[in-house]
């Protein structure tokens, strides 16, 4: 049996502009120039350029009274629309001055890619037709960081089905086998053992001990290698002194384990960091500014006005006017959104930044790691009154340049580890001793992380073997028993 029933409830929804503010915000400075870009081609009402350019285009004009009756009997209001000096010149602010350094383009370098490489060696090798597209397609197989993953039997199907090549493994492996002798040193294994190999067979002139121990230690003992388990290795090449070893381990951990890498991979942009914010030291005064970039010049569009005019002194009977008309206001609401929402998110930028530079005060005076004071979220919301939702998206994904170095702003935020005096530290300063220890520790005898809490102990650090663990994972620290040396 059915039944109605009315039922009242509170819901918290956000509006456009919300959701349109809370994307802003989240964007990079590196990001945002495309997004005002996107805004610009969908919105005809919006435009870009200074006020100059405006003062310089626009002369100012009386415009038409309208009539109360006019406004008050007609479903679309226009009076609000025939004069916004708010916004038909508005240019959105920041705290520091432009710099024409900021509109640059960026360069791009030239380079030649892994592939092009690889396929000019190849046609030095002199091949025939048939073997030169087998080699073709076992370099379009190698992958960004140098190594053929794809099994060859894989390969010998795909020359069959899409170049019609019928072919074995023996053929293929002897092509690759070619394609390995290439430069750089190490390219098409199939395995990091594999590509160690390669790199060793370039040295080897018969006579190099280190060389030919390092061979050994790869092909007979690689496991135990990767484990560090150094007596294993001994035993199983029967030797009884631990400076056999020690040269040729050296030497394979110099070796290259990406040799893709050493080649650009193509036409590419380099990645540069735009800072949101630069901060500089004016003789012990810290002098903070939004990057100039954040400052888009923005302005409404006045030829809609002639419309509104047109519209104005009509009988409002026009249909085709009439849709043309609240087509160009839904547009001009949508760029004033787009407007407050740049502004606001300014704003927004600002405050939190100042927040944290008024926290960790006595840290960007010097850059000393060790003044950082333990800093949540919640403390900074709390500081800018502004919720943590909020704050969490300004720290994830902005930048801060300072005179030691660009740091992202979730680098300021860590917990506190208690002391035996009582005092609240930052865990970035117990991740700072964790990393001096661990580099003066005596290699041949690493710490375990039992040692690292006993010795953090001692300094008055009240902190678990597992938090040490923790910290030591987020530094990529190995365990003890990876860091041993010879």
């Amino acid at each position: 049996m059915q039944k109605l029933s009315l039922n009242q409830s509170l819901q918290q929804k956000l509006s456009p502009q919300q959701i349109q503010f809370i994307k802003l915000l989240q964007v990079p400075t590196a990001e945002l120039e495309s997004r005002v870009e996107e805004e610009l081609e969908l919105n005809p009402v919006l435009e870009e350029g200074s006020d100059e350019q405006q003062e310089e285009a626009e002369r100012p004009e009386e415009q038409p009274e309208t009539s109360e009756s006019e406004s008050t009997n007609d479903d679309l209001d226009i009076k609000d629309y025939l004069r916004d000096d708010d916004y038909n010149s508005y240019k959105t602010y920041s705290d520091g001055d432009g710099d024409d350094e900021d509109d640059r383009e960026m360069p791009i370098p030239m380079g030649t890619s892994l592939h092009e490489t690889l396929l000019t060696q190849l046609g030095f090798l002199g091949l025939d037709e048939r073997q030169a597209n087998i080699g073709k397609q076992l370099i379009g197989s190698i992958e960004g960081d140098g190594y053929i993953r794809r099994e060859l039997e894989s390969i010998v199907n795909d020359l069959a089905f899409s170049q019609g090549i019928e072919t074995n493994l023996n053929e293929v492996e002897a092509i690759l086998k070619k394609i390995q002798s290439f430069d750089p040193a190490g390219i098409a294994a199939r395995n990091l053992q594999e590509c160690l190999l390669l790199q060793l067979d370039r040295m080897d002139d018969g006579q190099d001990v280190d060389v030919i121990v390092a061979k050994r230690i790869i092909s007979e003992c690689y496991e135990e290698f990767t484990k560090k388990h150094y007596p294993k290795i001994l035993k199983k090449l029967d030797l009884d002194d631990e400076d056999y070893i020690k040269d040729a381990i050296e030497l394979i951990v110099r070796l290259n384990p990406k040799p893709g890498g050493e080649v650009n991979t193509g036409l590419v942009k380099n990645q540069y960091v735009i800072p949101d914010f630069i901060l500089t030291n004016n003789n012990g005064k810290l002098e903070l500014a939004l990057n100039s970039r954040n400052a888009p010049e923005l302005r409404i569009s006045r030829s809609y006005t002639e419309m509104f005019k047109a519209y104005d002194k009509s009988d409002k009977k026009d249909k085709k006017l009439k849709e043309a008309v609240s087509f160009v206001k839904q547009k001009l609401d949508a760029a004033k959104w787009f407007i407050d929402a740049i502004k606001q998110r300014q704003h927004t930028l600002l405050r939190t930044m100042r927040a944290i530079l008024e926290f960790q005060y006595d840290y960007f005076l010097e850059g000393d790691e060790t003044r950082l004071k333990p800093m949540i979220l919640k403390d900074i919301a709390q500081m800018i009154n502004m919720d943590i939702s909020t704050v969490s998206r300004v720290a994830s994904s902005k930048t801060i340049q300072t005179d030691f170095g660009v740091f992202p702003l979730k680098y300021f935020f860590s917990e506190g580890i208690s002391t035996d005096s009582g005092e609240e530290v930052s865990s970035r300063e117990v991740k700072h001793i964790i990393k001096d220890l661990i580099d003066s520790e005596d290699k041949s005898k690493p710490y375990s992380d039992d040692k690292l809490e006993d010795l953090l102990n001692q300094k008055g650090y009240n902190i678990a073997r597992r938090t040490v663990a923790k910290y030591r994972e987020q530094l990529n620290i190995p365990v003890a028993r990876l860091r041993k040396e010879m």
